[in-house]
């Protein structure tokens, strides 16, 4: 796989949930987006205007949660979220699937839950990724989940809320990578704190990381890549 700045940088879904966050932080952390040339950044409901403003004019997506981030919200209250979402200016829907439901096996339920947010990130032109919150989950109900996201078209399968007991597992990518169709892309996010677990990732099938480490892992892929290249130089 390649091993480029550009590669790994938009791999990455620069994560400002935190509750503790403030209004200077979430700021801040947009800008760090913008200067390390990420794919988006995951940030609270709230504040989706306000990064819309201060992303436009750069290659960073804005995106956003919905039912998040226990997944217990009605479907009515996710779909009304992830309208004024893209409303506000997201392009990117991080949805939190009903995990009670889902240990309960009523898949049927599930399913409509995420069509309906579908169908709004559908016709507003959005992303929608699909945490499955597998800390909660054993592997039958992980790749039932993978056939429903798989049969609805899903853009991305996601491991975790990074607000759970664990977060992402290569066990996990790996499983749903395994069990999604080719086009549903798996993203892993919760614990990924260094350069090394992302490349992990990446190799077990992850498309996509949710990380608020963002600058420490992408300093130490230019520290590697400069190094490489001296290296090279001097082998040359």
């Amino acid at each position: 796989m390649e091993l480029s700045y550009q590669a790994i940088a938009r791999m990455i879904d620069h994560s400002l949930l935190q509750p503790y966050l403030t209004d200077r932080e979430l700021e801040e952390g947009c800008g760090l987006a913008a200067r390390y040339e990420v794919a988006s950044v995951c940030i609270k409901p709230y504040f989706v205007q306000r990064a819309a403003q201060l992303l436009q004019g750069t290659s960073v997506a804005v995106g956003t949660t919905v039912g998040f981030p226990h997944g217990g919200h009605a479907t009515e209250t996710k779909v009304h979220e992830a309208e004024q979402a893209i409303r506000e200016g997201a392009t990117e829907l991080d949805m939190v699937i009903n995990i009670g439901k889902a240990l309960s096996e009523d898949w049927s339920y599930v399913a409509r839950d995420v069509e309906a947010v579908l169908r709004v990130a559908r016709s507003g032109g959005a992303i929608l990724k699909v945490i499955f919150e597998n800390a909660y989950l054993d592997d039958r109900h992980k790749i039932e989940l993978c056939r429903i996201c798989s049969e609805l078209g899903v853009d991305f399968v996601k491991t975790s809320t990074g607000y759970a007991p664990s977060g992402a597992t290569l066990d996990d990518v790996r499983l749903m990578r395994q069990h999604c169709a080719p086009e549903v892309l798996v993203k892993a996010a919760g614990g990924v704190r260094d350069l090394d677990t992302l490349l992990q990732m990446r190799e077990a099938g992850a498309a996509r990381i949710g990380a608020s480490r963002t600058a420490a892992i992408l300093d130490e892929l230019r520290r590697r890549l400069t190094t490489t290249a001296s290296e090279g130089d001097r082998a040359g």
